[in-house]
């Protein structure tokens, strides 16, 4: 029991975004010094022959000294694909997000 309470206090902020068959949870977590990180965590449901299921999980750990290269990767990439592949609606960039447009 402790160890849940202690897993709960180190969790400051969750959003689970569902996307098809997969659901990506981004976790804001504390470190024991008290600096935020981020973990990525794709989820997919998958099934034996039998029907049982289990959830594959693949995890990404971002520390706050890689946010701005992460962001501005990421930022980069959908660009890309933006201007590259029109069937794909555009959203302005992470950074840009409570910008007016003049």
């Amino acid at each position: 029991m402790e160890e849940f309470e202690k897993k709960e206090k180190d969790e400051i902020f969750s959003k689970a975004v569902r996307a098809g068959k997969r659901t990506y949870f981004f976790d804001v977590k504390s470190t024991k010094k008290g600096e935020y990180y981020l973990t990525i965590t794709e989820s997919k449901k998958n099934f034996d022959r039998d029907g049982n299921y289990h959830y594959e999980k693949h995890k990404i750990f971002l520390y706050k000294e890689d946010f701005e290269k992460f962001e501005e990767g990421l930022n980069e990439v959908m660009k890309y694909i933006s201007e590259t592949n029109p069937d794909i609606p555009s959203n302005p960039p992470f950074g840009d997000t409570d910008k007016e447009e003049n």
